[in-house]
């Protein structure tokens, strides 16, 4: 198997090197042949999806999945048009990423450097439970230039392998688009293999939970993207307006349970929780939300679970909330900046003095200011898709689109400069002049 592994990868760094030469109207092509493929195939890919789905709640019956996971898994015909296929004309419509010129410096008279934009190569992309997610990162992959391998979640292994076969083949033979530009691999004991080929995958960005995570980041040499946990905050202020505070929790926390940018903990201001907190326990409840809480709040409303101190770095992916009043703006930013996984937090107040402190102090890709944590998420931010969301401290952080799959490298235009003639005493200067041209390749 590990040949076979190693086969794939070769095949995806030939193509790599290829597709960063497609030009954008081949690399655009290909997703409007990928969008008409998926809607043309949509009865073949219902029905894997169909299969996956009554395995899954087999699954769920026998509690070895969790029940809002099915959610994440479900593709149907809603689904497949009107936010599959419509994110790949909106990855298509994204702004070419190849080829910008980032910086333009006259070194001296005719001597021109340029920091250009290119794509990284080849990314490995291992993710759980979301068929939408496989077509997601894959056409923000071609967009971008980059070959990928892609290994899913066994939950959804009928539905990724049609989809999968369904792009392939909407893009064999067309212009500029080379064979192997796109792997899917299906064994579990695969994911190991490519953590092995430091030497032909230039990045592996996992979509997963903490231990797939450590786990990844523990066994390769290849340069890891992305976030283990989604441990999510909303901060509700003394000064708040308290109906917009209360749809503001409920929707971070129960819009969609089973995703990253859900929230896990509300911190509510200890002057405004006796005002608040009754009404909003009692909206949690209504939704069908568990609350745990400290006990400030177990002595303000029914029926809460006491809160442990797990419950603070706790990703419930679930209808779970754990509550917390605190003394002000500083106990908040404090508390999350201890528990946070560094993904997505929120305030809600109408004091702009106190959310500047919130979004200049939290640590966290995405901060919020009267807005849900939901909002965190690459089509929300208009990049088209997203292939994850990044927490990490390298080029890329937040929702990472396609600026997120492109690094640069640097192009001098001379005319026959050698370095000798900037040596020494009587050696010439550099001028390090900022220039406004733009540099493009002459194809």
């Amino acid at each position: 198997m590990a040949d076979d592994i190693k086969a794939a990868a070769e095949a995806a760094r030939r193509a790599a090197l290829q597709l960063s030469q497609a030009s954008e109207e081949e690399r655009n092509n290909a997703l409007e042949a990928i969008a008409h493929a998926l809607t043309a195939n949509q009865d073949q890919i219902l029905a894997a999806n169909a299969r996956d789905l009554a395995l899954a709640e087999k699954m769920v019956a026998g509690g070895k999945l969790g029940a809002p996971l099915l959610g994440r898994l479900k593709v149907d015909e809603a689904k497949l048009k009107g936010q599959i296929v419509v994110g790949v004309r909106s990855v298509a419509s994204q702004e070419d990423p190849i080829n910008k010129t980032l910086t333009a410096t006259e070194l001296d008279e005719g001597l021109d450097l340029y920091r250009v934009s290119v794509p990284i190569g080849v990314i490995g992309v291992i993710f759980e439970s979301r068929p939408d997610a496989l077509v997601q990162i894959a056409c923000l992959c071609l967009k971008s230039g980059n070959a990928v391998m892609l290994k899913g979640g066994s939950e959804a292994f009928y539905s990724n392998r049609v989809l999968a076969e369904v792009m392939i083949a909407a893009t064999v033979g067309l212009p500029g688009i080379p064979d192997g530009w796109m792997h899917l691999l299906e064994a579990r004991e695969e994911v190991a293999a490519i953590l092995d080929l430091h030497n032909l995958i230039d990045l592996i960005i996992p979509r997963g939970g903490n231990e797939l995570v450590q786990y990844i980041m523990s066994n390769t040499k290849i340069p890891v993207m992305g976030h283990a946990d989604g441990i999510c905050h909303v901060y509700v202020d003394k000064d708040a307006n308290v109906e917009q505070a209360k749809r503001i929790a409920l929707d971070a926390k129960a819009q969609y349970v089973s995703v990253c940018n859900a929230a896990e903990t509300l911190l509510v201001h200890r002057d405004i929780a006796d005002v608040f907190l009754p009404d909003m326990v009692k909206i949690y409840q209504d939704a069908g939300v568990e609350v745990r809480g400290d006990e400030s709040v177990v002595r303000l409303a029914d029926n809460i679970v006491p809160a442990t101190e797990a419950d603070w770095e706790t990703e419930y992916l679930d209808l779970i909330i754990s509550i917390k009043v605190v003394e002000d703006v500083e106990a908040a930013i404090a508390h999350i900046n201890t528990y946070s996984s560094h993904h997505t937090d929120a305030i809600v107040t109408e004091d702009q003095q106190t959310a500047s402190r919130f979004l200049q102090a939290v640590d966290s890709a995405s901060v919020m200011h009267n807005a849900s944590t939901r909002f965190a998420d690459g089509f929300n931010y208009g990049l088209g898709a997203e292939v994850g969301i990044s927490t990490i401290r390298l080029h890329s952080r937040g929702p990472v689109g396609l600026d997120g799959l492109v690094i640069y490298k640097y192009v001098i235009e001379g005319h026959g400069q050698i370095m000798g003639d900037y040596a020494g005493e009587q050696g010439k200067t550099f001028t390090h002049r900022k220039l406004e041209a733009v540099w493009t390749p002459k194809l």
